[in-house]
């Protein structure tokens, strides 16, 4: 009985070490993956930059033709107005 207990005893003491060593362990693992993460940019990722981009430019160009009216062209494009530049 007392030999269980000791047993038991040892298990609950070195529980800690064992999860900060797996810790230890799997650091440079995580770190490399969260920097490969960061360094490359998904489809998705790549996608929704392109979307807001031209959202922008959209709204730039909408913008443009509301302080300027008579220098907007309609572009054939669902009936939007562009600055005569573009």
């Amino acid at each position: 009985m007392r030999k269980v207990m000791m047993a038991g005893a040892v298990l609950l003491a070195t529980s800690g070490c064992v999860r900060t060593a797996w810790n230890v362990a799997t650091l440079p693992v995580k770190a490399v993956g969260k920097t490969a993460d960061l360094m490359t940019t998904s489809p998705k990722e790549r996608d929704e930059k392109y979307v807001r981009k031209m959202r922008k430019e959209q709204e730039k160009r909408d913008k443009e033709c509301r302080k300027h009216p008579d220098t907007c062209e309609a572009d054939g494009n669902q009936g939007q107005r562009l600055p005569a530049g573009y």
